[in-house]
């Protein structure tokens, strides 16, 4: 049966969300599938043996909204290095946003990006194609050529487009192509350059804020036009109480709809951006201690399908200027699980839970049906973590190029100590 390379790892806590497992069992893996959980399938030798006692094995963490920054932004990071911070944070696979230089509006961009995603050898992107043409808003992308280049969605990001028909068209067009598409509620005329949240902090620093019906408004149109046209869309990085709750209640009309939140966005408040911290200006903006716990609320309950990292690393120069003039953007992949893991500790969702919202939630968000799971015959991608093991966050030890992080010095707990992807172990701790 050694045809390939075959794993065990044994004696681990199982917790595969898709299907309500979470029992003390082996996981047996040959080539790049599993093969059996439990009992050593007839004639299977193992390779390598993973000891996992008193840890949490559960399917590799899928981050849906990365950016990679190359190709054309290699100052601030490169898939080599993004790649290897993200499997050393247990995630197997991340989703590539489109505003990389030049756009992922082509398949030459495409072909590019998978080229160099597989001379890093770590982990899988799956890029996301840009929704418009340079992401101008105006002029519909080849989306048939993206979906067939390998593209698993399409999306405009934060940038706008410029008319409510161009939004029709755009999720009608991706309908025909069967590809979800990744819609950022904002609505551009009312963010009006803002870039903290509309409230007391924004007042007090002197800051233009943006308002959460910034958020609600471009939401209703986009809500309104999915239902009509039967699009699968996704939306990105909610973060206003009152854009959870209007997408909340849309979902009983909708069963198409999936929704994501960043994990920043669930634990930092416009409280964190006084004193003119740089390290806290993000898009959407973090919003009140209000918003922050309907948002827990709201992917506690499921209503928001998964946690991202919303990674956008930077070099040290772009957080450095007056606040509005920094990049914003947070570098999340390595703090991803830990934070989420900080969310059961302070009791808003239970384990299990947590580990659904980052892996199966995320793959069903965005159609992967193998992914995020590991019953038999599914993709063997893995992540291996000590639950107990507490540690400190400090930004210059952080694997990815952007040492930008507002959780500088915060202390969390669970530490990866394996990720496999496709049944190779790609991280080791101590290795």
């Amino acid at each position: 049966m050694n045809t390939f390379n075959c794993v065990s790892i044994v004696g681990g806590r199982l917790i595969d969300p898709a299907n309500n497992i979470d029992e003390i069992a082996d996981v047996h893996i040959q080539g790049k599938r599993v093969v059996a959980i439990g009992k050593v399938p007839n004639g299977f030798v193992a390779d390598t043996v993973i000891t996992a006692r008193d840890q949490i094995v559960c399917p590799g963490i899928i981050d849906l909204a990365v950016r990679l920054r190359e190709p054309g932004q290699e100052f601030k990071a490169t898939i080599a290095s993004e790649t290897a911070a993200a499997a050393a944070a247990g995630i197997t696979t991340m989703c590539c946003l489109p505003d990389t230089q030049p756009v992922i509006d082509t398949p030459a961009v495409v072909e590019l990006i998978r080229q160099r995603a597989e001379m890093s050898g770590k982990t899988k992107i799956l890029p996301i194609g840009a929704l418009t043409h340079g992401l101008d808003g105006a002029i519909l992308s080849e989306m048939a050529a993206l979906r067939d280049a390998g593209c698993v969605a399409v999306s405009n990001i934060d940038l706008p487009l410029k008319t409510a028909l161009i939004e029709r068209r755009a999720l009608e067009y991706a309908t025909t192509f069967g590809l979800t598409c990744i819609l950022q509620p904002i609505e551009s005329s009312l963010r009006n350059c803002g870039c903290v949240h509309e409230g007391r902090i924004a007042a007090k620093l002197g800051l233009l804020g943006i308002s959460e019906a910034a958020e609600t408004v471009a939401l209703s149109r986009s809500l309104i036009l999915a239902l009509q046209t039967g699009a699968r869309v996704h939306f990105h990085a909610l973060s206003s109480a009152a854009g959870a709750n209007l997408f909340s209640r849309s979902l009983h009309q909708n069963p198409l709809l999936s929704a994501d939140v960043a994990i920043h966005n669930l634990h930092l408040t416009e409280e964190h951006v006084d004193g003119f911290n740089s390290e806290c200006h993000v898009i959407p903006p973090l919003r009140t201690l209000a918003d922050r716990d309907t948002l827990r609320q709201k992917v506690a309950e499921g209503k928001i399908a998964a946690i991202c990292s919303d990674h956008q690393p930077h070099e040290p120069d772009a957080k450095t200027n007056p606040f509005p003039a920094t990049a914003p953007g947070i570098s999340g992949l390595e703090t991803l699980l830990p934070l989420t893991l900080r969310l059961v500790d302070e009791g808003v969702m239970s384990l299990f839970t947590a580990i659904e919202r980052i892996t199966w939630g995320a793959a069903r968000s965005l159609g992967l049906p193998l992914s995020g799971r590991l019953d038999v015959g599914s993709i063997a991608d893995v992540c291996v973590f000590d639950p107990s093991i507490t540690w400190q966050i400090d930004k210059h030890k952080l694997l990815s190029r952007g040492h930008n992080t507002p959780f500088d010095d915060w202390t969390v707990r669970g530490r990866v100590n394996y990720t496999l992807v496709e049944g190779n172990i790609v991280f080791r701790y101590g290795a």
